[in-house]
This record gives C-alpha cells, structure tokens and sequence, in this order.
C-alpha cells in the first residue's frame, strides 16, 4: 500500500481513508455532499498525488509521444496540454493521459496510478534511443484547486498573472514561495488549477502549500475534498474514468472521446484497429443515464429495454447537485438520446431517460458557466 506525501496533513484535516489503486487515499473529510457543492459554488482542494508522472525528453520525444498516443502532439506550442490515450494494437484504451509540453523537447505525461507501471514498461518497450523517459511519480506531488473561486484563492499565493494560464495551458510560476508547473485543465468539470511539485526532495514546500491554501480560501467556502467528491463532479461532468468508461477492450470511439484522435497525423499505435472498426461500425457507444424513477444507479447494473438487456451502466451515483440518481454506461449505437430505458436496480426495473453531459446546465455549473 502506498501512502501520499501528504498523509499526517490530511489527517489533521480529518480526512476518512480508503484503499484506491494500491493507495491509502482520503475519501472525504466532512461529506461527499458538502464537498461536492463546494466545488460547484465556490471551491474544492484535492491532493491527488496519487496520479502517474512521466518526463519524456530528448531529440526524437515528440515523434515518440506522436506514435504513442492518438492527438497531435506537434500543434502543442511550449506551455500547452492535451488530452490524449494511448492504445494497444487492437485500438483499445491502455489509459487516457493529459501531455504537458514544458520545452521544445521536453514533455510532462499524466496518467491514471492504476497503469504507471504497465505504461512504464509499454513506453520502454517502444522508446527510440534518442528518447530519455523517467518515472518521477513517487517523488511528484499533485493538488487540484477547483470550482469558480480558485482562481481568487490561488492569486492570493503567487505574483503571476493566473488570467495568462488560459484553459488546457501550463507555466512554470512561483506559489507560496516555490517553483511549481501550474496547469488549467480540470476532472470536475469546473474551473481550476492543477499545482505540480515536479520531482521533488523537500515535501515541505508542498505540505505548507496545501496548508496555505486552505486558510488562504477558507472564508471563500474551500473545502479539501476526497476521492468521493472527485468522483461525483467527475460523474456530473461526464468526464472517463479509466476501468470504468475506458478499458483495454474499448475504443475512444465508443467512449465517445473521438476528438483525441487525430487519423490524419502519421501513424500511430492501434490506429489501423481504429480504421477497420469504424469501418464494421461501432458495437457499443457511451451514454448519459438520469433516472426517471427512484434509485441510484452504480457500476454493474443492467441497462433494459423493455426488459431486455442492452448494455451495463460503468458509473453511476446520486447527484447532490441535481438530486437525483445519474449514470454513465453502453448501450448498442441505435439507441439515441431522449430515448427511455430500464436500469436493474436490486432485481427491479427503474425508467431512466438517455441524456447528453455535461449532466448540469452549463450556463450556471462548469468552466463555461456564465457571470
């Protein structure tokens, strides 16, 4: 069992602990509810240290992460992140990353702490020589500040100009006193920050970071947040979690995330997979699920039509803020949104309506919300 840097800090927020992809991990500290609508109204900090952390420099990196992944990595300019997978040679999904240009030959990779060791050998085992990739995952630290008052709260910590860091960007900027790589990308469908610690001796600093931050925000309604609320917003959002809504026998294209393909670029792993299913045609697609009658739905669940099965729901909860049981799942691509459905829940039928996400209304909850 691994633990995070952070642990006694989290413990001294009162933090509740689970076992998470081999990590002792906060599930929440006060509630799921009340740090879920954090988020959504004004803020949420999350120590999400957890997550894989992958330098890949050198001459022949961006032919290298070009191969290896499904977007164009070359329309990065230096400070840009996208969000990509990376694939087996049937085209399914080995994980979903976010890739980080920090130079002209010089790239940060996110993935999921499930896969850092099988991807860890799957990049070895396709590394060029003119390729140098360290494993910095243990010695990095990662915080998550989200909701539409981060930015206020993070300003408070730094003299950069945060309005410079547009969305899916990324600078090398000073908070409370130290060097961190700041990105704008998000998993809760809100605005926010993401503050790496890259390859880090000294935790000091980011232990006084996630303290100073905290005070910092608390008269602006932050929160810490655990796993609970993360996985909630994430769900609200209609965001992918890897062995839910991707895995190894799954496509981007059935998850519905065929913007991270970029078929016209040169060729790539699991590519012509990609081609020849598309082809034959989809056997599956993701769906958004919110229940018409009572129930909460949750990973596993059948998905009937008129009473027959047609698909497993792969996420599912109640929603604190729609306050209503949602769900994400596959179902066969004839099926079309608007449409109803059946979740199984305990042995019973429950009506439930196929919905597009984001699960909230846009010009009110999430980065584009409006005022």
């Amino acid at each position: 069992m691994k633990h995070l840097p952070l642990e006694e800090a989290h413990k001294e927020a009162g933090a509740q602990f689970v076992e998470f992809a081999g990590w002792w991990m906060p599930i929440q500290y006060s509630s799921i509810s009340e740090e879920h609508m954090a988020v959504r109204e004004h803020a949420g900090l999350f120590d999400v240290s957890h997550m894989g952390e992958f330098l890949i420099t050198g001459p022949g990196a961006l032919e290298f992460l070009q191969h290896i992944t499904t977007n164009d990595v070359s329309t990065l300019s230096e400070g840009g992140a996208q969000y990509s997978t990376v694939l087996n040679d049937r085209g399914g999904v080995k994980d979903d990353v976010v890739i980080y240009r920090m130079g002209k030959a010089r790239f940060m990779l996110v993935c999921n702490a499930v896969n850092v060791e099988k991807l860890e050998k799957w990049f070895i085992d396709h590394c060029p020589s003119n390729v140098e990739i360290k494993n910095i995952s243990e010695s990095t630290v990662l915080l998550a500040l989200q909701g539409p008052k981060a930015q206020q709260i993070l300003e408070s910590l730094t003299p950069a100009d945060l309005r410079a860091i547009r969305r899916f960007n990324g600078a090398w900027i000073e908070v409370a006193g130290t060097q961190c790589w700041v990105s704008r990308t998000g998993y809760t469908g809100e605005d926010g920050f993401e503050i790496f610690f890259v390859d880090m001796k000294d935790l000091e600093p980011a232990v006084k970071t996630w303290k100073t931050l905290l005070s910092a925000g608390e008269k602006l309604g932050l929160k810490p947040c655990g796993l609970g609320a993360r996985d909630t917003t994430r769900i609200e959002a209609g965001l992918c979690l890897y062995g839910n809504e991707l895995t190894e026998d799954t496509t981007p294209l059935e998850a519905r995330i065929s913007f991270v393909v970029k078929f016209e670029k040169s060729d790539f792993i699991g590519k012509n997979a990609l081609l020849q299913r598309k082809q034959q045609g989809l056997r599956k697609v993701r769906v958004g699920l919110r229940m018409l009658d009572p129930g909460i739905p949750r990973k596993g669940m059948k998905v009937l039509s008129q009473g027959e099965p047609i698909g497993t729901i792969t996420s599912g909860t109640f929603s604190p803020l729609l306050k209503q049981g949602i769900a994400m799942g596959y179902v066969p691509p004839n099926f079309d949104f608007g449409q109803q459905v059946e979740i199984e829940i305990h042995g019973r039928p429950r009506r439930a309506e196929l919905v597009k996400w984001p699960f909230y209304d846009k010009k009110r909850y999430g980065w584009t919300r409006e005022g």
